[in-house]
């Protein structure tokens, strides 16, 4: 039977047996079963669920993983959290590694931060605690009406880098883009190593667009005057006969590598990798400049599209993972892609939250930018 020693409860949200594995292994850590419980996907496509034991003042921890069909996964979450809330369940705990939407949690545009409102879903559904790993952002945590625990999956990536590459003192830590320099910088100080940072073209636009508005915004040249109407689609200036002052347009400039990069390994560190094109172009540039080896270091293995087939043809050696996101069919794709597994500390985080112990013991040797 499924009950901890003080009465917790551990399921698995995912209707693919894909998704399940990391549960498997978080309560096999844990020497409990996972929760009775039936998620399925009628014919219509609708999510349903049944809980088939007795929640009843529990504290309940749903792990949810995110195949590539996030939607499902989403609604999964939200109708298990709900029909345990209606179980009347004590606490609601959501295990969700990887946090979906997390790169949609700046307005662009005229978009939506979309981020916002699923934290704002999950709260209503019945979730009262998350536990995630490696948020986009760490400001994400503030859209949450209830505490959030972000984990650091860093730990796991520094003993893969000491433990399996050869000579990894002759390596570097690159940042393939400025906005990346912080989170580089934090493993290079615990790995005592050397820091670059590439800047230019190839780099990720996320921060021009971050504010929600063209980068230089249009200019009009035209000024107001009273009465004149404009045709359809044009607009004066904010007052009649003023007219804004032109913006130089941003130009990037032609793709560089800040420190020396030659006769060493290349690790390149991020929190995701989805497209992968980006780091080809990287490893294409840190090979020009001499790096012999190239790695790439990542929490969130997404490697959506051809990204297996990409990563098999470019430079990279080695893309190192952790199991936050099934990507079992991409490995048989492309060997060169390695998991390092996080269950224990997901599993260590659920037993002090169950246990009202501190969690400051997981963020030990954690720094600020990592």
């Amino acid at each position: 039977m499924n009950v901890g020693k003080s009465g917790y409860r551990v399921f698995s949200a995912n209707s693919t047996a894909a998704c399940t594995e990391l549960g498997k292994k978080i309560t096999e850590r844990l020497g409990v079963e996972l929760g009775k419980a039936v998620v399925y996907q009628e014919p219509n496509r609708e999510t349903r669920v049944e809980i088939n034991e007795s929640v009843r003042g529990q504290d309940i921890f749903i792990i949810q993983t995110i195949p590539r069909d996030v939607n499902t996964a989403i609604m999964e979450l939200l109708v298990m959290a709900y029909a345990l809330k209606t179980s009347c369940a004590k606490n609601i705990i959501g295990v969700i590694p990887y946090f979906p939407y997390s790169k949609q949690c700046k307005m662009r545009k005229r978009g939506s931060i979309v981020c916002k409102l699923l934290a704002s879903m999950l709260a209503k559904a019945g979730l009262t605690h998350i536990i995630t790993m490696d948020l986009h952002q760490k400001e994400i945590q503030g859209f949450f009406s209830f505490p959030v625990d972000n984990l650091r999956a860093s730990p796991f990536l520094l003993q893969y880098i000491q433990e399996e590459i050869p000579d990894y003192r002759n390596a570097i830590i690159v940042a393939k883009s400025p906005s990346a320099a912080k989170r580089a910088q934090s493993y290079a100080e615990r790995l005592r190593l050397g820091l670059a940072v590439m800047h230019g073209e190839a780099q990720c636009s996320e921060s021009d667009m971050a504010d929600g508005r063209h980068s230089p915004p249009s200019v009009r040249n035209t000024t107001g005057h009273p009465g004149l109407e404009l045709p359809l689609g044009k607009h004066p200036a904010p007052f009649p006969g003023i007219e804004l002052p032109r913006m130089m347009a941003k130009e990037k400039p032609p793709i560089t590598v800040v420190g020396d990069v030659g006769g060493r390994i290349a690790i390149i560190v991020d929190d995701i990798v989805d497209d992968v094109d980006d780091f080809v172009a990287a490893a294409e540039i840190l090979k020009e400049r001499g790096a012999y080896k190239i790695y790439i270091m990542a929490t969130h293995g997404l490697l959506s599209g051809d990204a297996p087939r990409l990563i098999e043809e470019s430079a990279i050696n080695e893309v190192v993972v952790t199991n936050t996101v099934p990507h079992e069919v991409q490995k048989l794709q492309c060997p060169k892609i390695k998991t390092v597994d996080v269950s224990m500390i997901l599993a260590e985080a659920i037993r002090r939250i169950h246990n009202g112990e501190s969690m400051a013991y997981l963020f030990r040797n954690i720094t600020v930018d990592d």
